[in-house]
């Protein structure tokens, strides 16, 4: 039924919806005004003011029966006959069902009143939600070939005519087999990552080798570095000395070059760039022909130290040696994938096996006291990290008398990135573990570290290292996921002084979704991850921060054919 009052009030149009009842009008009288009062004379004031009240109120009175309560009384006389139909009609077509005609009238009206379809439909989704629950919980075994694509599975369904239950079962088995695809993809694309992040890229193997050239064919290249005035200044402690280890010249080149440009004093930093045999003479060649004045730069390989010796660094010697770590770095790595495995665990069993692990280059930073014994406190930088402030307040850092200044990787915004603890990285199953660590310990970060060397000579830091190592080695490898990071946590227990994050952002390497305004704000930001930024498979979002500091226009990085990433604007 509709009901429609005029903007005038003067009419009132009802009309059925089913077309039961025919349209009818009704018309409302317009109100007369209201009578004018009675003219009263003054001398006659005083006596009708307490009678003559009476007579105004019966005027009035009469006037509202005329005016409003009897046009209420039409209307309300043809409204009741539709009204009767409304009710009568849904307990008519209910039939047996035992409702009310209030009740049937409001199982009528009230789903589409409240936007809502009927009843056939609610009992429609509820059959299936309960077709949906039974399904859920029982086995697939239908061994019939499944749909690939949205598309077959609907022609499939028209095509058979599946009643709800076989629809239920259907569905499930394909969803079943799509997330399995999906996850195997995933499985894979980690494992291909892997592959990537370990092998050289052609352009960085090409800048390696021709700067190699020059080295041996360009005396300018062969220069001594620093030059022999500047020489003294490699152990002056009133200096800001950093230390980085590496083989890869290009990342050099950018933590070098982003230190100067950030630093407020480049005249007071010295950097100390060290590099296997091999790389020397290319790692040489850059820093020679490209001048970072007026900071200070020497280069030197592990095999110009003469502390390093296979008589002090024994450990290592048997770790290249094992037969079971180098399997473990060098051996089919896609055995690691279990179909049952998380993306996020195979890219950290992964990562884990990463050969850089065996290199000495990686294991130098424990022999910082006895590589540079006139040294008080440097710091200590990874490859993959990029300067973006001025690390000259590191300086000022009290460490209370701790060894290792870093940022503490337990507590954080990013609940993936900050959340490592001692359980992250040791196997807490193994009684030796169990009974030497606390899982709930937090972990630190390297990358970004200032050590003070003058408190490390005075501790058994080293020796704590090379243990743990041999008992890892003597347990086959499941005291942890091998690495420097584990056995350094167990080393500096006691002498980490934690520093405030924003001096070192993580995960840049394996996190995605980084906040960007955080990576701003930070004064280091480490690529640490398999997501290298020198790499293909660098996030795009993230790269950018890295690639400002390489210089393009370089003949040796044109040359090799090393271009700048172009991102879509």
């Amino acid at each position: 039924m509709q009901l429609r009052i005029s903007p005038s009030m003067r009419s009132i149009t009802i009309s059925s919806s089913n077309g039961v009842v025919d349209s009818m009008k009704v018309r409302v009288a317009p109100q007369p005004p209201p009578p004018p009062p009675p003219l009263a004379l003054p001398g006659a004031a005083a006596g009708r003011r307490g009678g003559g009240g009476g007579g105004g109120g019966g005027g009035s009175a009469a006037w509202y029966l005329r005016a409003v309560a009897f046009p209420a009384v039409v209307a309300l006389g043809c409204l009741l006959p539709f009204a009767f139909i409304l009710l009568a009609m849904p307990a008519l077509e209910a039939g047996g069902s035992k409702c009310s005609s209030i009740d049937c009238l409001g199982r009528r009206i009230g789903p589409s009143f409240l936007g809502r379809q009927g009843g056939d439909s609610t009992r429609l989704v509820q059959d299936l939600y309960r077709i949906f629950d039974q399904v859920n919980n029982e086995e697939s075994t239908s061994d019939k070939k499944l749909p690939e694509s949205f598309r077959e599975f609907l022609l499939e369904i028209k095509d058979n005519h599946y009643d709800a239950r076989t629809f239920a079962v259907r569905l499930k088995a394909t969803m079943k087999s799509m997330d399995k695809e999906i996850k195997r993809s995933r499985l894979a694309e980690q494992l291909y990552k892997h592959y990537a992040s370990t092998a050289i890229p052609k352009g960085i193997h090409c800048l390696s080798l021709r700067l190699t050239d020059e080295y041996s064919s360009n005396a300018h290249a062969r220069k001594q570095l620093p030059p022999p005035e500047l020489l003294p200044l490699l152990s002056d402690n009133s200096f800001q000395h950093y230390i980085l280890a590496s083989d890869n010249i290009l990342a050099a080149s950018v933590v070098v070059s982003s230190t100067v440009r950030a630093s407020s004093v480049p005249d007071k930093v010295v950097f100390h760039v060290i590099t296997d045999k091999k790389t020397y003479p290319g790692m040489h060649s850059w820093f020679a022909l490209n001048s970072v004045s007026p900071a200070i730069v020497e280069v030197k390989g592990v095999h110009q130290f003469d502390w390093l010796t296979r008589e002090n660094v024994p450990v290592l010697e048997a770790i290249e040696n094992h037969r079971g770590v180098r399997n473990h770095y060098h051996g089919d790595h896609g055995t690691v994938s279990s179909a049952s495995d998380n993306p996020r665990v195979l890219a950290s069993k992964l990562q884990a096996r990463s050969p850089k692990y065996i290199s000495l280059l990686n294991h130098l930073r424990i022999y910082l006291p006895e590589l540079f014994p006139s040294l008080n406190k440097v710091v200590f930088l990874d490859d993959d990290i990029v300067v973006q402030r001025d690390l000259s307040p590191l300086w000022e850092i009290d460490l209370e008398g701790k060894v290792n200044g870093a940022v503490e990787t337990c507590r954080g915004e990013d609940n993936w990135v900050m959340s490592k603890r001692f359980r992250t990285y040791f196997n807490f199953s193994h009684p030796v573990i169990e009974r030497s660590l606390d899982p709930e310990e937090c972990a630190w970060a390297y990358g970004m570290n200032i050590f003070d060397l003058e408190a490390w000579r005075k501790t058994n830091i080293r020796d704590t290292y090379h243990f743990w190592l041999k008992e890892n080695l003597k347990s086959g490898l499941t005291l942890w996921k091998f690495g420097t990071l584990p056995p350094a946590l167990i080393a500096f227990r006691g002498h980490v002084h934690g520093m405030d994050p924003s001096w070192h952002m993580l995960g840049l390497g394996y996190q995605e979704n980084t906040d960007i305004e955080s990576v701003k704000k930070a004064a280091v930001v480490h690529y640490n991850g398999q997501c290298k930024p020198w790499l293909d498979i660098a996030f795009k979002n993230l790269q950018p921060f890295w690639t400002k500091h390489v210089n393009y226009s370089n003949d040796f990085i044109r040359n090799c054919h090393i271009l700048e990433p172009q991102y879509d604007r």
